[in-house]
Formats: C-alpha cells, structure tokens, sequence
C-alpha cells in the first residue's frame, strides 16, 4: 500500500532568502514557515541551508572474482574524537551542469578507479542529511567491464589521492556485520546488495 505523505512543497512559505557564503560550495540562510500538523503555519524559522549539489554513486561488482571496486580516500568530515578520516566507499561524484547519470559514473570510475562499468542497476536516491543540505544522491550498481588496474588514483589538480582495493562480496559483508562502513551512500548500497545479491550473481553470471 503507497504511503500518502500529509503534505508537499505547496504547504512551505518561503519569506527571504539569501545567499550568505559562495565559494565550491554555498550557504543560504532562509527565513520560513511551513504548515502544522493541525493545520495552522508554525512561526517563521531561520535556517542555514548548505548548497553542496547533487551526487551520483556506484557500487560496482565484479562477477568473475565476485568482488566489488572500492576506494580509500581521506575525508575531511570524519576528523572528529578518534575517527579514522580514511573511508573505504563506492565511487562517487558530484553532477556538473547538464551531465546525465551514466555520465557522472563512467567519468568518476575512470579517474577514481581506472576501470569501466556497464549494465547499472538503480539502487536507491537519498537525501542523506536532509535536515541542513540540498543534496540528493542517487545509487547504483554496476558490473566491472574489464580489468580492474588497482593502485593510486585521482585527479591531482583536485587533490585526489584515491586506493583502490577489491573487495570479495563476503569481506564486505563481514565489515557491514562489525559496523565498520560508515560513509552512508556505501552502507546503504551495500545493504542493497546484501538483499540482492543472488538476483546480481545470476544477472551477471
């Protein structure tokens, strides 16, 4: 049975906006209300909204060695208490202007992995921290078309500096059980193919 939400972007009332950084990324600061569940508006909120742009992920997995590409890279973000600011993940990348998809994906597999991909099979579209940031993600898996090279990889005018490991589908799947993926789009994609991983095997078999 379909979930019917009780409202929709009619039910928002926009009162300012402004943009209140601009650099890669931007930062607006919105002054709203939008409706109550009796019915009535809430007061008028201030919130900083973080303009990041949307990404497109991959998961790709290699049928003959039934392993998946992964990457290691150095994230910012994850410098906090004692976390390891390197993270295992999918591939990933951000969409420029009328870039489809299948685009984004084969452009970012080639430059963070040095490989090709092929068949994608539609995972999930996220909106992982809707609370603060407009960014939607949208998942798939691919299969590996070709040789998988291995080593470094990356753009070096981004300071990409990017390792690229294959990982059998039981490895993973035992880092999923110790709670050790915590980049989202990957937990997610990877639970994904825990669901589905015999439909993928005899997709691609």
């Amino acid at each position: 049975m379909p979930l019917n939400l009780t409202f929709g972007a009619e039910d928002v009332r926009v009162l300012e906006d402004e943009t209140v950084f601009q650099g890669y990324f931007s930062v607006r600061r919105v002054t709203l209300q939008y409706r109550a569940f009796d019915g009535g508006w809430v007061a008028p909120q201030v919130r900083e909204i973080f303009e990041r742009g949307d990404a497109v992920g991959v998961l790709p997995y290699e049928p003959e060695s039934d392993s998946l590409v992964l990457i290691e890279q150095f994230r910012p973000g994850a410098m906090r208490d004692d976390c390891d600011p390197w993270m295992l993940e999918l591939i990933a990348g951000i969409v420029e202007a009328d870039e489809t998809h299948e685009q984004v994906i084969h452009r970012e597999v080639g430059e963070e992995a040095g490989c090709e991909v092929a068949d994608l099979l539609p995972i999930a579209t996220v909106l992982p921290s809707a609370g603060a940031c407009t960014e939607k993600v949208s998942l798939f898996c691919g299969r590996v078309s070709g040789a998988v090279a291995g080593g470094v990889h990356g753009l070096a005018e981004e300071g990409e500096n990017i390792l690229v490991h294959l990982v059998p589908v039981k490895d993973a799947f035992d880092l999923l059980a110790q709670d050790r993926i915590p980049n989202g789009h990957t937990l997610i994609s990877l639970l994904w193919l825990q669901n589905n991983i015999e439909s993928v095997r005899s997709r691609w078999s």
